[in-house]
């Protein structure tokens, strides 16, 4: 991901948020997985100018850390000898609940006369 703070040499606009694999490294700048589109064409692979700007992504972090629990998790029910899911369900509704201390008012319209209005209008 392009860091907003450093401004020299930043990428262009296309880039900013996006984010990408690196598969290579040279010594002024970095090629970067990322889909680009030119005219009808869609570019994978660009190559960009290494400041300080780039900062790894967070993006998968999450997917990682829940990869390791389901790990942790897996090995110890394996070892009492167990079977465990690891799918993620939903959490399904919220419980019921009576809401009390409401005290209903009924509003009745005014009726509006649009010819007296039109009539003698100020």
């Amino acid at each position: 991901m392009v860091n907003g703070a450093i401004h020299k040499n930043m990428p262009l606009e296309l880039y900013h948020g996006r984010t990408g694999k690196v598969w290579n490294v040279t010594k002024p700048a970095i090629g970067v997985e990322i889909d680009k589109q030119v005219g009808k064409r869609i570019i994978k692979r660009e190559f960009m100018f290494i400041g300080s700007m780039y900062i790894p992504s967070r993006c998968a972090e999450e997917i990682r850390e829940r990869k390791m629990w389901n790990d942790n998790l897996k090995a110890e029910t394996k070892a009492r000898g167990e079977v465990t899911s690891t799918k993620r369900l939903l959490e399904g509704p919220k419980p019921e609940f009576m809401v009390e201390g409401i005290i209903l008012e009924i509003v009745t319209p005014t009726p509006y006369n649009m010819v007296n209005d039109l009539k003698g209008g100020s």
